[in-house]
């Protein structure tokens, strides 16, 4: 008995027949897992490589005197009381609050000031543009001994010579570096949103607060991280300005104890270990606390670059 295909009745929906194909394709983008094993190894023999120095550093830091130098990672014997030794020594505490105070108003002020010329670059269209912008990148290629002298002498003239003010305040007139960074974050911004916020009777520091400023606060992490990062391990300004010692910054403080406890002195590189790692610690904690913003920053600004 045979079956009679009925013509589909009027006003039915009839599903369309796909068309035949070819068969789906595994993603050919995607590495084969060897490469992918591979490629984590490298990542971390990379971080093993460079984790090791900081290993040492404080397992050193933890031995007695005679075993600082023993072969191994390990503190055996352990001897915790050097960081004790260490913050008794010498005064740890008012070094650190220096750094801090320091490496904050430095960055707050490089970060500032390079977002303020970054956002007029970016933002105004005038003859000459491009030629000053030049000139301001050309900055980067004088080295800091051809300015140094010029600038002690006015720091000098000034009466601020063996004060702090020397170490932050020449970052209030911008980086090149950073202005660079920001400039190429607010050139991605449309520029239709500033100019409806300009007919809306928007002054020009409130397109820079209110619009572009919370737009690109990746940007700004990035460049207030990299010059606190440098405040913070800046050894040659405290060396030339500063001679009071309890205005010591943590470089200018370290070198007193390499001076006092190394190479010269008592011998007693526990001490120096130790105030190393005190030294590097407020380092880490601040890229872990910041280094979700910071790597977005970073990858944002490779992406736009």
């Amino acid at each position: 008995m045979t079956t009679t295909s009925q013509p589909p009745a009027a006003g039915a929906v009839v599903a369309p027949v796909p068309a035949p194909g070819p068969a789906p394709q595994p993603d050919e983008g995607r590495r084969p897992r060897w490469q992918r094993a591979l490629f984590v190894l490298a990542l971390v023999a990379a971080a093993v490589v460079f984790l090791l120095p900081f290993v040492w550093l404080v397992g050193a830091s933890l031995r007695p005197r005679e075993y600082v130098f023993a072969p191994g990672l390990l503190p055996t014997p352990f001897a915790p009381d050097n960081y004790a030794r260490a913050w008794e020594a010498m005064p740890l505490v008012t070094w650190l609050t220096n750094s801090l105070v320091v490496g904050v108003a430095a960055a707050a002020a490089a970060t500032l000031s390079s977002a303020w010329v970054a956002f007029g670059f970016a933002y105004f269209r005038f003859p000459g543009r491009n030629l000053l912008f030049g000139l301001v990148l050309a900055t980067m290629m004088l080295p800091f001994a051809v300015t140094m002298i010029p600038t002690y002498l006015i720091w000098n003239r000034l009466g601020l010579v063996d004060t702090q003010v020397p170490l932050w305040a020449g970052n209030l007139f911008g980086s090149a570096f950073y202005i660079f960074l920001l400039r190429q974050f607010f050139l991605s911004l449309p520029r239709e949103y500033f100019e409806a916020a300009r007919v809306d009777g928007a002054s020009y520091p409130q397109l820079f607060w209110r619009m572009a400023f919370p737009l690109v606060r990746p940007a700004l992490l990035v460049a207030f991280v990299f010059e606190f990062k440098a405040s913070w391990t800046d050894l040659v300004k405290p060396l030339i300005y500063l001679r009071n010692e309890q205005l010591y910054t943590l470089p200018r403080g370290l070198k007193v104890i390499l001076d006092r406890f190394g190479y010269g002195g008592e011998q007693q590189w526990e001490i120096v270990l130790a105030a190393s790692v005190i030294a590097t610690v407020p380092m880490i904690i601040l890229f872990f606390l910041a280094q979700r913003h910071f790597v977005e920053g970073i990858a944002t600004g490779g992406r736009k670059g």
